[in-house]
C-alpha cells in the first residue's frame, strides 16, 4: 500500500463512520512509513545521535555497564534495544561493553524486515522481538531506546467553549485532514491542576508510551536492570501541540500524506517518571541530554579521538556541538533513567 492509498483508507473510514483519533491517524500512518521505508541517515528523513558519533553510543554502553558494575555484574544479562534504526548505537554500546568486561545477550525490539536486515549486518548475535513480551525474563535487563518514544500516537485534547474535548481527525471539502474537537466531555481526563485554561489550549497524552515505559518498569522490577529512554520532550506536563513530521530533514504538514513521513510528538518525560515509580521502577531522574554526557565524559572522549586524528578535529568538534549544545540537541533532548528498586544511582542524574 502507498501512502496515497493509506490516505484514500482514511477518507473512506472519515466519509462512512465519522472523524477518526489522532492517535489513530498517528500510530496506522507511522506503522506504514517505518515498514516501507529506511528513513535514517543523511539520505533518508532525518539523522538520530548515533549517526552523529560513535561516542554517543558508546556513552550509553558505559552508563548501563557502569550500572551493572555497581549492582555487583549479575551473571545472567540481556541487552534490549527499542527502535533500534539501523543497529549503530547498538554496534557501538556493545562495543564499550566488552571493553568493561560485560558481553550480554542482545535483544533488538524491531517490527521492520527491513531495519532487522541493517541491524543483524552491525549486530550478528542479535535476537529480534516485535515487542517485549518475548524478551527472556530470566536476567537482569539494560535497556536502551533512543528515539523511540516520541513516535508512538498522542491523544490530543483541546479546551473549547463547551469543555475539554478530544481531538479528532476529519475531512473537509476538497478533502484535505483538519483537526474537529470531539462532541464527547473529556474533562475528567484532564489533570486537575490543567482544568482551567482559555479556549483553544491544548495538552497532549500519550497511552502507548505510558503502556511501553510501564512494561520496562514491570521488568526492571521483577528482573532487576537499568533503563535510559532518550527523546526530545520536556519535564512537565505543559499546554501546546508538539505533533511534527519530518521528510528529507525538512519540517512537513503531518496531515497532509499519512505513512510519507515521520510523524512524532515530544515526550512528557514527568509523566513517564511517574508511570514508572507506579510500576515500581526507581526514577534516576531527568536530565538534559548535554548535561548526562558531560557526565559520562563526552568532552574527554571527543578529546581523545581528535588527538589520534587531527585531520578530523572540525568534525569531531561539530559532532559533539551538535550532540552536546543547548542551542542544538543538548537541551531539547532528555535523558530518563530507571533502574530496579535496590540498583544503585546512575551517573548523570
Amino acid at each position: 500500500m502507498s501512502s496515497a492509498d493509506l490516505a484514500e483508507t482514511f477518507r473512506r473510514l472519515i466519509a462512512a463512520t465519522g472523524p477518526i483519533s489522532l492517535a489513530q491517524f498517528m500510530g496506522e500512518a507511522n506503522a506504514h512509513y517505518y515498514g516501507q521505508r529506511e528513513p535514517f541517515g543523511t539520505s533518508g528523513d532525518f539523522i538520530t545521535a548515533p549517526d552523529i558519533s560513535q561516542v554517543f553510543g558508546e556513552l550509553c554502553g558505559l552508563w548501563l555497564a557502569d550500572m551493572w558494575h555497581q549492582a555487583g555484574a549479575p551473571a545472567k544479562v540481556h541487552y534490549v534495544e527499542l527502535g533500534p534504526g539501523r543497529g549503530a548505537l547498538a554496534h557501538d554500546a556493545l562495543r564499550a561493553m566488552k571493553a568493561a568486561r560485560l558481553q550480554p545477550q542482545v535483544h533488538l525490539v524491531e517490527g521492520s524486515a527491513s531495519l532487522r536486515e541493517e541491524q543483524a549486518k552491525q549486530v550478528p548475535t542479535a535476537q529480534f522481538h516485535d515487542d517485549l513480551t518475548t524478551v527472556p525474563d530470566d536476567g537482569v535487563i539494560l535497556l536502551v531506546a533512543n528515539e523511540f518514544l516520541d513516535a508512538l500516537p498522542v491523544r490530543q485534547l483541546v479546551m473549547t467553549d463547551n469543555g475539554w474535548r478530544e481531538v479528532l481527525i476529519g475531512c473537509d471539502a476538497q478533502g484535505r485532514f483538519i483537526e474537529l474537537p470531539g462532541s464527547v466531555p473529556m474533562d475528567s481526563a484532564v489533570p486537575s491542576h490543567l482544568r482551567e485554561a482559555k479556549p483553544g489550549a491544548v495538552i497532549e497524552t500519550s497511552p502507548a508510551c505510558a503502556a511501553v515505559v510501564g512494561e520496562i518498569a514491570q521488568r526492571l522490577q521483577a528482573q532487576g536492570g537499568a533503563a535510559v529512554l532518550i527523546d526530545y520532550g520536556h519535564d512537565t506536563t505543559r499546554y501546546g501541540s508538539s505533533i511534527q513530521a519530518v521528510r528529507g530533514h525538512e519540517k512537513v504538514d503531518w496531515r497532509e500524506a499519512p505513512g510519507a513521513a515521520d510523524i512524532s510528538a515530544h515526550v512528557d518525560f514527568g509523566a513517564m517518571g511517574d508511570v514508572a515509580r507506579a510500576a515500581g521502577a526507581r526514577v534516576l531522574g531527568v536530565a538534559e541530554q548535554g548535561a548526562w554526557l558531560t557526565a559520562l565524559g563526552v568532552d574527554q572522549r571527543f578529546a581523545a579521538l581528535a588527538q589520534s586524528s587531527p585531520d578530523r578535529r572540525a568534525e569531531l568538534q561539530s559532532a559533539r556541538d551538535r550532540l552536546v549544545d543547548a542551542k542544538q540537541m543538548g537541551a531539547l533532548f532528555k535523558v530518563l533513567g530507571l533502574a530496579a528498586p535496590r540498583w544503585p544511582q546512575g551517573v548523570g542524574f
